[in-house]
């Protein structure tokens, strides 16, 4: 399968070796992985704020770098969460019916990563070896948008040597919510101690999980 990666702006710019593991994982498994260099924002915090018309440049350029390919994995749901479910919208309101029909062809074969591993290459194990206590925090967005339900833990639970810890009350929110972390970082200081996670590092187990 020749499969795309979208990094995501976040991981691009703090985590790159979370996009450096992904290719490695599918490579692994024998598909074909590139990076499109084209390719830029989804334009998620421009819709989540408000900016949806200034989206339709970034859902255009998502439609059109990611159109040659078989798949598109992220190693985040809540990117992917956007692709699916905003990008539409974004070209419904602001776009043409042909903008419209391109964006769901994509969308439709756009993954977060466990998603793509277990529901359609059909892979619970890759092989992996960690021999560290982990614990497994699932955003929101995977959680309640993408649905991607207890696919991460199948793919934990594989790891040879690995000590997996069931995270109490795991389905509540970390406090990050993107901007809103920003904009109300009392509020999302407050909610992430009651999970006993930062917010950036309940975002960050999620990538490495990926």
């Amino acid at each position: 399968m020749r499969i795309a990666l979208f990094i995501t702006c976040l991981a691009d710019a703090l985590y790159p070796d979370v996009g450096r593991a992904t290719v490695t994982v599918l490579e692994r498994l024998g598909h074909t992985v590139e990076f499109p260099r084209a390719q830029t924002c989804c334009g998620q915090m421009h819709v989540n704020t408000g900016y949806q018309a200034q989206a339709l440049p970034l859902v255009e350029r998502f439609a059109e770098v990611f159109a040659p390919y078989d798949a598109v994995v992220a190693p985040s749901g809540s990117c992917v969460g956007s692709v699916r479910h905003q990008h539409a919208m974004v070209a419904e309101r602001f776009g043409s019916p042909e903008l419209v029909a391109r964006v769901e062809a994509v969308a439709a074969k756009t993954y977060e990563l466990s998603e793509l591993l277990v529901d359609v290459l059909g892979v619970t194990d890759v092989g992996a070896y960690f021999p560290h206590r982990v614990t497994y925090h699932p955003t929101c967005h995977s959680l309640r948008m993408l649905r991607v339900g207890d696919k991460p833990m199948q793919l934990l639970r594989a790891v040879e040597a690995i000590d997996l810890v069931e995270l109490p009350d795991a389905e509540q929110c970390c406090g990050f919510g993107g901007t809103f972390a920003i904009k109300n970082a009392d509020t999302s200081t407050a909610a992430s101690s009651r999970v006993g996670l930062s917010p950036t590092r309940s975002i960050r187990s999620e990538w490495q999980v990926g």
